[in-house]
């Protein structure tokens, strides 16, 4: 197999040019991470290592003091060179049209390979420092692996950095090894998994509205690892004169216009939960997080000035870089700067809350009012910054296709976007309600949560033919044109990975399966109290039930065809199991999760096996409401099929003037006639 290297124009390129555009992208990454690093150590010396002087916490010595800020603003500007590396081989340049990876990511590809590994090399030093932080002893006491690796296990950040290793490791071997254009979003995903063990620790994960923190903190992170890393991808494949770089710009520019409204959103809700406005100029925390809002202000000031100088230069003349590699280099450091200042903001305690927080507010970050009533489930909202936004942005991107059908003289069933409404209505109530609010605390509303995300919501979604409507609705690339979202689409539904998952056994076997594991496997009971482990339930609630509705009786194209009997079998045959899970939710005498609701203290909620009982009820009773939706959904479909098969025959009768029938009446009448001759 030929590698992009041996492509014409990798051959074509100077070996001159090369080294010197490879030496320049070299010198502006080393000196963003120095930057950060000592922007990092200065902040913690000036003010955030008095701040935790003042809290009592033991001095561990200046190598930890100001090695583990320096580090961690190496790890995250390494995390997001990796990301940025692989949104570019993924999406801002087309591959060969043999699904090669073209020179351009090829090279993005090696790139985030060897930024992975710096990150997993500083997350690596980062455990020690972070044992020797926590508990306040310098990092030669406690160097010994046996000491260590106890110790590992008792420290939650330690152990984030540990899991942040293996993880980082596996994306370096991926991106190694890949060489197809279809590998690279799974590894874009990959790297940022990769980033979520650290945020789901730290400040944000304790405290009063921890929840909101958590939620606003990963849609921050991911947001500006895209955006800086990104943007020192456009950078290194300008400066090597790459192709595509129009392309590249004019995709990287929207992304980045998207990234820098999350970032500001997320970063005043995620400052609002954790300071109070008063506090804001007199803590130290405070003037900190002014400071980041000053230098994401001056960030957006920058990408204006791109936007209005680098883009069209590059539209009128795709070889004209100079603007995009002025103030790309210019933005590249700003940004190795305000890391700096974020991991700075990041070691410096927040303002201690004015309040004794309840039990209740220390296990979910909210106090509840009172017991679930109708009342409090339905208007008691709390928006959830993770699912209710996508329902919002689902809902939205949705209509916006629908206009621009119509706007062309297109039409768009009207059905369907109900159905599609009606499930992300249904997907924003059920996480952001008194719903979504009582969720984690009483087991019955989780289960009727769960059979919102995974028995309903998925069958509106599946019956609002999301995918077909984005075919119609987004622009072909054509034969000459870089390949965009509707090939990109195309790609995920026709791959072998999608091909696999919707066979009828593996997906009914993800739907039922899902519901044993996690709460027969004891996976429920163990992870009851983690926030992170709550998010990873929806998703698997969402994914599984979309997958199996979508074979069932999605409308979309799918990499497979299932006929109507196997539907039938697929529905039929995962009933007794849904029936049998809730049955034994009913009979079960001891109560999962029973350790966390206790801790809770509601006094509400006293009776925990007969609220599971409830749950169980609500489990086995819910799966009546899609049979009867999926049975009258699917005899409809078979209802338009027969009707659209007759309409077919009839036009092409009207073409041939009747011919096929006229043959078929001449067969029947030459066999009677024969018959006849037969007989006499």
């Amino acid at each position: 197999m030929s590698s992009p290297q041996d492509t014409p124009l990798a051959s074509a390129e100077p070996d001159v040019q090369r080294a010197g555009a490879a030496g320049s992208f070299a010198a502006v990454t080393a000196f963003a991470g120095a930057l950060a690093a000592v922007v990092a150590a200065l902040v913690v010396g000036l003010s955030a290592a008095q701040a935790l002087s003042l809290l009592g916490i033991p001095d561990p010595g200046p190598l930890t003091t100001y090695g583990l800020p320096a580090t961690r603003a190496l790890a995250d500007l390494a995390a997001a060179l990796t990301v940025g590396s692989l949104l570019f081989a993924a999406f801002l340049v087309p591959p060969q049209a043999d699904g090669l990876l073209d020179v351009g990511g090829y090279r993005a590809l090696r790139r985030a390979s060897n930024f992975a590994v710096l990150w997993a090399c500083c997350a690596a030093l980062l455990v020690p420092l972070t044992v020797s932080d926590t508990t306040g002893q310098p990092v030669s006491d406690i160097w010994r692996p046996e000491q260590l690796w106890r110790a590992i296990g008792q420290v939650d950040l330690a152990e984030a950095w540990r899991t942040t290793v293996i993880f980082a490791l596996i994306v370096a071997i991926g991106c190694r090894v890949a060489l197809r254009w279809g590998w690279t979003p799974p590894l874009l995903g990959g790297a940022i998994v990769t980033m979520m063990p650290l945020a789901l620790t730290g400040h944000s994960s304790s405290g009063g509205s921890h929840d909101i923190a958590t939620n606003s903190l990963i849609l921050h992170l991911v947001s500006a690892a895209i955006w800086v890393g990104g943007l020192f991808a456009v950078l290194a494949h300008a400066l090597r004169g790459g192709a595509h770089t129009d392309v590249a710009v004019r995709r990287f520019s929207l992304t980045a216009t998207i990234a820098f409204v999350v970032i500001g959103v997320s970063g005043v809700i995620n400052s609002w939960v954790r300071v109070p406005f008063d506090e804001l100029f007199t803590s130290t925390y405070g003037r900190l997080v002014l400071a980041k809002a000053a230098a994401l202000l001056v960030l957006g000031v920058i990408g204006w000035f791109q936007r209005r100088a680098a883009v069209p230069a590059l539209a009128a003349d795709p070889s004209d870089r100079a603007a995009l590699i002025r103030f790309g280099a210019v933005e590249a450091l700003v940004f190795a700067a305000t890391m700096g200042l974020a991991v700075g903001l990041g070691r410096t305690p927040p303002p201690p809350p004015k309040t004794v927080p309840s039990p209740a507010e220390v296990e979910l970050g909210y106090d509840l009012a009172g017991p679930p009533t109708v009342a409090r489930l339905t208007f008691d909202w709390r928006f959830d910054l993770i699912f209710g936004t996508a329902a919002i942005v689902l809902a939205v991107l949705y209509l916006l296709g629908v206009r621009r059908l119509r706007s062309r003289g297109d039409s768009w069933p009207v059905g369907r976007t109900i159905a599609w409404l009606s499930g992300c209505a249904l997907l924003l109530f059920a996480t952001s309600s008194g719903v979504g609010r009582y969720s984690p605390a009483a087991f019955s509303v989780h289960m009727g949560q769960h059979m919102a995300l995974s028995m309903l919501a998925p069958i509106l979604l599946a019956l609002g033919g999301a995918v077909t409507l984005s075919l119609r609705a987004l622009p072909p690339a054509g034969r000459t044109g870089a390949p965009g979202p509707r090939e990109w689409i195309l790609a995920a539904v026709h791959n072998p990975v999608s091909r696999f998952l919707t066979h009828p056994i593996v997906a009914s076997v993800i739907f039922v399966a899902g519901f044993y594991a996690l709460y027969m496997g004891g996976i429920y009971d163990t992870f009851v109290d983690s926030h992170a482990a709550h998010l990873l339930m929806n998703i698997h609630f969402l994914l599984s039930g979309y997958l199996f509705y979508w074979v069932v009786i999605g409308i979309d194209p799918k990499p497979r065809q299932v006929e109507p009997l196997t539907k039938l079998g697929m529905v039929f045959g995962s009933l007794p199991f849904h029936a049998f899970f809730g049955v034994a939710l009913m009979s079960m005498t001891t109560v999962m999760g029973g350790w966390f609701f206790r801790s809770l203290d509601l006094g509400w909620n006293s009776d925990l096996l007969g609220d599971q009982r409830t749950g169980g009820s609500l489990a086995w009773a819910s799966g009546e409401v899609p049979l009867v939706v999926v049975m009258l959904a699917l005899l409809i479909q078979w209802s338009r099929s027969d009707e659209r098969m007759a309409k077919r025959i009839d036009r092409a009768a009207d073409r041939d003037n009747g011919a096929d029938l006229a043959a078929h009446n001449a067969m029947f009448a030459e066999l009677a006639k024969r018959d006849g001759e037969v007989r006499k």
